[in-house]
């Protein structure tokens, strides 16, 4: 595996870590508060930004895996960039003031590049704190590279769309973790878990519909609403404000064998991999309408989930996910945006783990 080289002579960077956390792969680590320099380490306690760090400039690393699934080496789409990471968030959302601290603190210490998995809606350029400190960067010759946002399928609700800006849609990759609903009456529906039960068995249980099996008839298996399901596969639908592994958790507790989970209406086609506590599968919203048609036409329903594993080579990939979201662009109508699509569904990258430092 090729090692990193030291950081270039231009860079003017610094470190808040303490120790060996930074290196020659992670060249600059720096936390904004209050629209400056806390000098405290910018340690990720959420996830995201490794998460995005790792997707975008990522090494290779050999042996990678979730839960088994997805094995082999993986990589950043740069896997020999450095990389420098501002810390600008934290559980009250994202300052202006720290957005552009950050940007122009990255702009001085010698970055190339410019990443950023975060944006706030359509706002005018002038009041838009990544637009105009990408626009500062481009000056410098810097390229900068933002997130289209996840609020789609819904037209008008891109984010970071100023045309000096590369607005980067999210989409599908080939690979999927495949896990297929299979009903009694032989359709089988292709979904996606990450929790693979080998042990769960092919024979076919009696499937019902969370909805009549709800104390308030709904069928977003909100917590402490199912009951008589026991041993039974259970269709349940996302939405609600309610977690998507949380609706597994409700089906488990009732004592249900199994859930299927489908798609809201605008969630369309786009499935996650998902790693839920019971024998799962999330299907697209067409196979969710099948499988409530199937309930109706029979006095006896039955289902059961078939656990595939790692599936590569799915033709109609890359996809635009549901959640990406779409032009036009709201502020300027006559630049078509997004610019790209790049992997965005289901990644397999770092994610922190700390014991302190």
């Amino acid at each position: 595996m090729k090692e990193c080289h030291p950081p270039p002579a231009k860079w003017k960077g610094k470190c808040d870590f303490n120790g060996t956390f930074c290196n020659n792969k992670l060249i600059g680590a720096r936390s904004f508060q209050g629209g400056k320099t806390t000098g405290a380490p910018p340690v990720d306690l959420d996830g995201h930004g490794t998460h995005t760090s790792s997707t975008a400039g990522g090494n290779f690393v050999k042996g990678a895996s979730v839960f088994g699934m997805a094995n082999g080496t993986a990589s950043g789409m740069a896997p020999y960039a450095h990389l420098a990471m501002y810390q600008i968030c934290s559980e009250q959302g994202c300052s202006e003031s720290d957005i552009l601290a950050a940007m122009d603190t990255a702009v001085a210490d010698g970055v190339d590049v410019l990443s950023l998995s975060l944006g706030g809606g359509s706002v005018p350029f002038y009041a838009d704190g990544i637009a105009v400190g990408a626009f500062g960067a481009i000056q410098k010759g810097i390229f900068v590279s933002c997130s289209a946002g996840n609020e789609g399928p819904f037209y008008g609700s891109l984010s970071n769309e100023a045309p000096w800006i590369l607005t980067v849609g999210a989409s599908t990759i080939d690979r999927s973790i495949r896990a297929t609903a299979k009903l009694g009456n032989g359709q089988e529906y292709d979904g996606e878990s990450l929790f693979q039960d080998k042990n769960f068995s092919s024979n076919l249980l009696p499937l019902v519909y969370a909805g009549a099996y709800s104390k308030d008839s709904s069928a977003l298996c909100d917590v402490g609403t199912l009951s008589g399901v026991e041993g039974k596969v259970v269709l349940c639908e996302r939405g609600g404000g309610i977690g998507r592994i949380a609706k597994g958790e409700e089906v488990k507790r009732a004592g249900g064998a199994a859930m299927i989970l489908m798609n809201e209406d605008t969630d369309g086609y786009s499935t996650l991999a998902d790693a839920h506590v019971l024998p799962a599968t999330q299907v697209s919203y067409a196979a969710g309408v099948s499988i409530k048609a199937y309930i109706n036409s029979t006095s006896t329903p039955t289902a059961t989930i078939l656990f595939k594993g790692t599936i590569i080579g799915d033709k109609l990939a890359p996809e635009v996910s549901s959640f990406s979201s779409r032009g036009p662009s709201m502020q300027s109508p006559g630049i078509l945006k997004p610019d790209i699509i790049g992997p965005g569904v289901s990644i397999l990258a770092a994610w922190p783990v700390f014991g302190g430092q």
